[in-house]
């Protein structure tokens, strides 16, 4: 009986980095997720200090930390100036239009690309860990189709099942239906997918004595933040602690090595080579960083358009609620230009040729 070698596994840095910040936190999610009382597991009640963790200190903070891979990068954006840089221009553009034809048709389609940013990524560190596989098509394709229905088949469920007391960004922003016969179809086929995956695992095993270890906990931990996250809680607390854990994290992480990476670079002489070529001082000023901008978004989405998070933002009370249609087609485009510059990007900046 063979051994499986930590050492041999294709990880993206090592097993200790891997295991801790990219593949534990869905597992680690779900076991708090257990823990907490019934109402947050099957309500939309949320605490104030587990919005602030989740969304202010994870979710949003995870969306700054594309800028130290795009534009804090002065190499990278040189060379992709004219990507950087329509980026944003375009999506503004594109969303006051979204805005003119109706808020909820610009909040849905945010949302919509928003849930394919989130699918790509655990796509990507799929293929990431599927580099040193020399498997045929079909094992390919195998894995490919599990990936994506870890993740369409719940939320294929929550577009067809009303009530659910969780949304991506507002109320109704997803198209939902009511249909037992779609939902029983899609969850056969999840089976079916999920009993393919795991024969053609077995078989491989058995043909080659290898197993990828990281590749298989990633796939396993997809299913658990999506299935429990969706479909089995039906909690705002729950689906935002599965959703957010399992996504912010390791996409930090994974910036961080790209960080670390660019300060050793030799032609890199910027001043961001000097903070963070020191791990213990950079990465406090990369955390510090992100949380701060966090803060900043959010205190201004709650100063001009929310108002619920008052205690929080002190400093933007003052600021005036905005109810003007036309004053609102212009600034929630504009207030949200950091999470779709964000969802934009990242379909770019992860390819080699964009590298």
């Amino acid at each position: 009986m063979s051994v499986i070698k930590l050492d041999s596994q294709p990880w993206v840095h090592n097993s200790l980095y891997d295991c801790v910040f990219i593949l534990l936190p869905p597992f680690l999610a779900l076991l708090i997720v257990c823990f907490l009382p019934v109402q947050f597991r099957n309500t939309n009640e949320m605490p104030l200090i587990a919005w602030c963790t989740l969304i202010l200190f994870v979710d949003v903070a995870h969306v700054y930390s594309t800028l130290y891979t795009t534009y804090f990068d002065k190499l990278r954006f040189i060379k992709h100036k004219i990507l950087f840089t329509s980026t944003p221009i375009l999506c503004y553009a594109i969303g006051v239009l979204l805005y003119f034809l109706g808020s909820m048709v610009f909040w849905r389609c945010l949302a919509y690309l928003a849930v394919f940013h989130f699918i790509r990524q655990q796509y990507g560190f799929m293929r990431l860990y599927s580099k040193t596989e020399t498997n045929y098509n079909y094992s390919k394709t195998i894995d490919t189709i599990a990936i994506y229905g870890a993740t369409l088949y719940p939320l294929f469920f929550w577009h067809c099942t009303p009530n659910r007391n969780f949304n991506w960004f507002v109320k109704n922003d997803f198209i939902i239906t009511n249909s037992i016969y779609l939902r029983n179809i899609s969850g056969y086929l999840y089976v079916a997918i999920v009993s393919i995956y795991m024969l053609k695992e077995i078989y491989q095993y058995c043909k080659t004595r290898n197993f990828n270890l990281p590749k298989n906990v990633l796939l396993i931990g997809t299913m658990v933040s999506w299935y429990f996250g969706i479909v089995y809680f039906n909690g705002d607390m729950a689906f935002t602690l599965l959703n957010v854990i399992s996504h912010g994290i390791p996409y930090m992480a994974l910036i961080w090595l790209g960080i670390i990476k660019q300060a050793k670079h030799k032609h890199n002489t910027t001043k961001i080579k000097f903070f963070f070529s020191k791990y213990r001082y950079g990465f406090f000023i990369f955390l510090g960083s992100l949380v701060l901008l966090a803060y900043l978004e959010e205190g201004l989405w709650d100063g001009f358009i929310w108002k619920e998070h008052q205690s929080i933002f002190r400093i933007f009370n003052e600021l005036p609620l905005i109810d003007n249609n036309l004053i609102l087609m212009f600034l929630v485009p504009l207030l949200s230009l950091p999470q779709s510059t964000h969802y934009v990007l990242d379909g770019f900046i992860w390819r080699r040729k964009y590298a």
